[in-house]
């Protein structure tokens, strides 16, 4: 199975591990110590050894952070999380904070004591963030102190080993581009900033420019390796030893070296200055490298320059092969999800069918493609109440049946060599109230408006995250989420730099993008509605009568929508038009696919409103 329903974490795992993780940071004479979500290499979803936070926590989400004191604790999540860390984390132990409001930094300049030793781990953050931290410690008359030894690491018995992995080959058919030419744009990217080393901290960024993948990370295709490419197109490839073999050196070839990790500390010392030769001018990322390695380099005289990873833009926009590559893993996987939602119009009214058994079935039919490498996410799976939790995971404990005249949020997603899906589908189990159905035809305003959205060069995410909500707005609602995150090429099903939310980010969507279209609304203790598709930024076309090119979104997700919990008459007739043109694609290309019974019930939901 791709995903594991047991309980990982609980409130009560915080009693037991919280005294241990207090008598280390006694002996390294700490008053508190910062838990970030993040490994060592700034990865989202982390591997087992790495859930820290996790484990002093209980919190099993993929973003937060935690301070613990001598005496105190504190937990902050964003809004996605905010019912969840509330079930999974003691609000006796932890007081709890939203991290838009109140971060670590902001936490730590308003309680820290005078004179406190704040402990934290400089290979867990960035530099970025390790700078907000310091000068937060400073602020209050504290000191912030990074340790050579993790305490959580020395207080976790049991902790898991880290992985091992294969490296693989990615085939340059599927990436579009050669990794020698990649390596080659990174080259450019450093003459013209004059440096002569970009440091690759990001696994992703590893995955794109040597065109490998691994399996170190779950649901990402992410090897644990860093690299140094330099401006003659060289590189040294940082990596665990037995994760490489004969196959993978041939790929990478002559120009790039294999290292071990425990290399990587003495070959950023070494950039520094050689007798008379001069030190290296490093170009690093302070976002996404640690700030160890800027330890590293500063302690061994490197010249550094701070610039975004040369990878990041380039990676986010997808060459003709992995556009051509992801449209055939959507409609592979639009058929596998249809095959799905045809099977629980018939199964979820017996009252058999509860969260996990849903996701088994899900998981099931996209096996069935024979080309699943895995799914991209854990499937959120929320019945009723549940929905309304935004990153649910559903395990044994909380697996509840789909209960009639509820609804049911199916957030799932797939990694295919050919590419990454993420899909997002709202159903009525039996009939659903007007209220629900008002909820979700404002939602369904607002994703078709981004979907059917025209746009000039330089529109970035935070100009157009207000279309999707404007329906909401008009009611007094909203959602705590995003609209939309990029999305990789058999990559992470959460990629930047590109976004819709409210969030200010000068970067623009450009032509080649993936990214998600996801407005939502939740209720408490109620429901929870989203309607998630991928769409692709296309290159700027003329329209009639204007006076400059417009750019659009191809949309990439094929798939029914729920035609019961619409309000036809709260559509005006371009957006009838729109999920009417959509609905016939879905029924033209995947009704082929499907079997007769399937194809025969995909008529009747894609039927013209």
């Amino acid at each position: 199975m791709f995903q594991d329903f047991t309980v990982r974490a609980n409130p009560a795992q915080a009693a037991r591990h919280l005294p241990r993780l207090r008598a280390e940071m006694a002996q390294a004479e700490l008053d508190h110590f910062i838990i970030p979500h993040a490994d060592e290499y700034q990865n989202e979803y982390t591997p087992a050894y790495a859930q820290r936070l996790t484990w002093a926590t209980g919190f099993t989400g993929s973003a937060g952070a935690a301070i613990v004191g001598r005496e105190t604790a504190a937990m902050f999540t964003d809004g996605r999380y905010a019912l969840q860390v509330r079930s999974e984390v003691d609000g006796a132990l932890f007081s709890f904070h939203d991290i838009s409001d109140c971060p670590p930094a902001a936490w730590l300049k308003a309680n820290l004591e005078p004179g406190a030793r704040v402990g934290f781990d400089p290979r867990l953050h960035s530099r970025a963030g390790a700078s907000a931290l310091e000068r937060a410690c400073a602020a209050a008359g504290g000191a912030l102190i990074a340790m050579e030894a993790n305490p959580v690491d020395a207080a976790w018995e049991d902790q898991p080993a880290r992985p091992a992995a294969p490296l693989r080959p990615h085939p340059e058919r599927l990436a579009g581009r050669s990794a020698a030419d990649k390596r080659a744009a990174i080259a450019k990217t450093l003459q013209d900033k004059k440096a002569d080393v970009a440091y690759l901290a990001s696994p992703a960024s590893i995955a794109w420019a040597f065109n490998v993948r691994g399996g170190d990370v779950a649901h990402t295709p992410l090897a644990l390796a860093r690299a140094l490419v330099h401006a003659d197109g060289s590189a040294e490839l940082f990596v665990a030893p037995d994760k490489a073999d004969a196959a993978l050196a041939a790929h990478l070839g002559a120009d790039v070296r294999l290292q071990p990790e425990e290399a990587l500390g003495p070959a950023l010392r070494a950039l520094g200055p050689k007798g008379a030769e001069p030190a290296k001018r490093v170009l690093a990322d302070p976002a996404d490298a640690s700030a160890w390695a800027f330890q590293e380099l500063e302690a061994g005289g490197a010249a550094v320059t701070t610039a975004q990873d040369p990878c990041v833009a380039a990676r986010a926009v997808k060459t003709e092969a992995e556009q051509a590559g992801t449209r055939a893993a959507h409609l592979r996987d639009g058929a596998a999800l249809t095959r799905f939602l045809h099977w629980l119009s018939i199964e979820a009214p017996t009252g058999r069918v509860d969260e996990i058994g849903a996701v088994r079935q899900l998981e099931a039919f996209r096996r069935e493609t024979n080309a699943l490498k895995d799914v991209s996410f854990e499937t959120i799976s929320g019945s009723g109440p549940n929905g309304a939790i935004v990153h649910y995971r559903v395990n044994e404990a909380t697996n509840r049946p789909l209960g009639m005249g509820e609804l049911f949020l199916v957030d799932s997603g797939a990694q295919y060599e050919d590419g990454t899906t993420d899909v997002t589908r709202t159903i009525a189990i039996g009939a659903p109230t007007e209220e629900m159905r008002d909820r979700f035809t404002r939602v369904l305003k607002g994703h078709i408006a981004i979907a059917r959205l025209r746009f000039p060069k330089g529109t970035t995410g935070a100009h157009i995250d207000a279309l999707a909500r404007a329906a909401l707005w008009q009611a007094g609602l909203d959602y705590d989420h995003g609209t939309g995150h990029g999305v990789g090429s058999y990559l992470g099903v959460h990629e930047g730099p590109q976004s819709i939310s409210k969030r200010l980010a000068n970067v623009p969507l450009e032509p080649g993008m993936i990214v998600s279209n996801e407005p939502g609304y939740y209720k408490t203790d109620a429901y929870g509605i989203r309607i998630e598709n991928l769409v692709l930024v296309r290159p700027p076309e003329p329209i009639d009568g204007g006076d400059r090119d417009m750019l659009s979104f191809e949309t990439l997700t094929l798939a029914p929508i729920d035609p019961t919990l619409i309000l036809p008459d709260m559509l005006t007739p371009d957006e009838r038009a729109w999920l009417n043109a959509y609905h016939a694609r879905v029924r033209a290309e995947v009704g082929p696919l499907v079997g007769p019974d399937v194809a025969a019930w995909l008529g009747e939901v894609t039927k013209a409103l």
